[in-house]
């Protein structure tokens, strides 16, 4: 086989899979208002998705914040602007930084977790049980999850977000000898309406995308545990692509809208 035959056939591949990849996404939009509702499991996936995930995305948050602060205080300071400290890094964090790092972060965790959990239930014929005993595996495993994880992401940018401010306010109340209290008005009084609601919206996009693609892969794993790792490998790199393409729409989106 030649470069030209193994191009065109990874070509044929991905579309197959982005196809593939459509009709999952179209049968969760399907399942999702067809009962039985299963409450009780999706309130378990929030709370092993939300909770389980705080720890990291607050350590990541505050990282980036102390990071963030000491790259940009230098440049700032002599140029004269240590003063629009706060406006930039509380801009940069909410606007972008906080949504895609937290995307990013819980992708590696959720989407590959997603991907092993479910492609272990297939390659045990655990889902091909459920299916033959009656129950709906699509409905108590894929929707639960993709819904879960959609729901809770926000909150997990929230709180980020949060964390990485505080962690900034931290070095400027160290090395500049800023006040926490005017820190934070700076901060509040740089954002407005324009900065938090495409943050927040693309937050539940990141979120679906995580789910959706943990779910798929695991879903449709291959058969023995090989398929196990490759579904959990390939769900976190298929979902950080997907994160920047996302990513990008948006950010292109918000700028129309920002010259209305």
């Amino acid at each position: 086989m030649n470069t030209v035959e193994r191009s065109l056939g990874g070509i044929k591949r991905f579309f197959t899979e982005i196809g593939e990849l459509s009709y999952f996404a179209g049968r969760f939009f399907k399942e999702i208002f067809r009962p039985p509702f299963e409450f009780k499991e999706l309130l378990r996936q929030c709370y092993n998705m939300g909770n389980r995930s705080l720890v990291l995305v607050m350590v990541t948050g505050f990282i980036i914040g102390l990071v963030l602060t000491l790259q940009s205080r230098p440049t700032l300071v002599e140029f004269g602007a240590e003063s629009w400290m706060p406006n930039m890094v509380g801009i940069s964090i909410v606007r972008e930084l906080g949504p895609v790092i937290t995307a990013l972060v819980c992708a590696g965790r959720i989407a590959s977790g997603i991907g092993a959990e479910l492609g272990s239930m297939r390659v045990t014929e655990q889902i091909d049980a459920m299916e033959v005993s009656g129950t709906n595996p699509f409905k108590y495993l894929v929707v639960t999850r993709i819904l879960a994880i959609t729901l809770m992401l926000p909150l997990l940018v929230i709180m980020g977000d949060a964390i990485a401010l505080y962690g900034s306010a931290l070095v400027e109340n160290f090395k500049g000898n800023v006040s926490f209290q005017l820190y934070f008005n700076r901060v509040f009084d740089a954002l407005d309406y324009r900065d938090l609601v495409p943050a927040t919206i693309k937050s539940f996009f990141f979120g679906f995308a995580i789910g959706l693609v943990g779910c798929y892969k695991g879903y449709y794993s291959k058969k023995g545990t090989a398929g196990v790792g490759l579904a959990a490998n390939t769900a976190v790199v298929f979902t950080s692509m997907l994160l920047f393409v996302i990513d990008f729409i948006a950010v292109f989106i918000s700028d129309i809208f920002y010259e209305l």
